[in-house]
């Protein structure tokens, strides 16, 4: 069956499907490599995928496009097209709304299964601010900073004086490195600030900035997790992210160069102890 018939199969469905039901047809709500990607294990695990046209001008994995292109971004349509396809699920793969704790909801409200962690910890982890206060008080060792309750310059500019320079100013919401902004001396705080408020606002919706001290010549290393509905977790080591352009990943590497046991089990226990505390669930 192609993705055109696939999508005009079904438009809507009587009951619900139960969260640990098996997965018979996957709505893939991505495009390009990640989709393929995808894809690809699906047709291993003898999982079916639909994988919708988006007009980005590369082949679908899965065979023909439907007439009319689907808006990644709209929400509403999203669902809509996998209630259509008569999918059992759907798989946000990264990117567009997949860190959208909203578009979550929406998704298990239909009563389709959620690929990806519950809503509310998206929402936990996707907050800068929020997910910083939970590390602190788990006993994770975080940078000091912070986003002061007072977010007006002088509130930030009081903030940025007790951290000390150097400081990294971010938006408190979103991610992907947008509205980072490194300060090195105090008469380049203001100017920064108004910037960063602009790039969060139209990035995220969000003016909220975090003011953080500025780490000269990290490793930038990541621990992966994994984490049934029940609640026992694993973490699966690590992978070195440094190697980046404009905070972008370019290289992964694992395991991480220099890494050493000890270290390894310290970051590993602080990423599960974290993950565990805001109810994670998957990859």
């Amino acid at each position: 069956m192609n993705a055109r018939r696939r999508v005009s199969a079904c438009r809507g469905r009587s009951t619900p499907v139960a969260q640990g039901t098996r997965i018979r047809r996957l709505f893939v709500a991505n495009r390009g490599e990640i989709a393929a990607r995808i894809a690809r294990t699906c047709r291993r695990l003898g999982i079916e995928a639909v994988v919708p046209f988006v007009d980005d001008g590369r082949p679908l994995p899965n065979g023909s496009p439907p007439s009319e292109p689907l808006d990644l971004l709209d929400p509403e349509r999203v669902v809509a097209a996998a209630l259509a396809a008569d999918a059992d699920a759907l798989h946000p793969g990264y990117g567009f709304l997949a860190e959208n704790a909203d578009f979550a909801r929406l998704v298990l409200q239909a009563g389709l299964v959620w690929v990806g962690p519950p809503p509310e910890a998206i929402a936990a982890m996707g907050d800068k601010a929020r997910a910083r206060d939970l590390a602190r008080q788990l006993g994770v060792p975080i940078p000091e900073g912070g986003a002061p309750a007072d977010q007006s310059d002088a509130g930030l500019l009081a903030a940025a004086e007790r951290f000390g320079l150097p400081l990294i100013v971010k938006p408190a919401a979103g991610g992907g490195g947008k509205g980072m902004r490194v300060i090195r001396s105090p008469e380049a705080l203001v100017d920064a600030l108004a910037a960063a408020r602009r790039e969060a606002r139209a990035a995220f919706g969000d003016d909220r900035l975090l003011l953080e001290r500025y780490l000269e010549h990290p490793r930038h290393v990541e621990i992966q997790v994994l984490f049934d509905a029940d609640g026992r977790g694993v973490h699966l080591g690590e992978r070195d992210c440094s190697l980046q352009r404009r905070h972008q990943k370019i290289l992964e590497e694992a395991p991480a160069p220099g890494m050493t046991p000890t270290l390894r089990a310290v970051l590993g226990e602080a990423a599960l102890r974290l993950a565990a505390a805001v109810g994670y669930v998957g990859a």
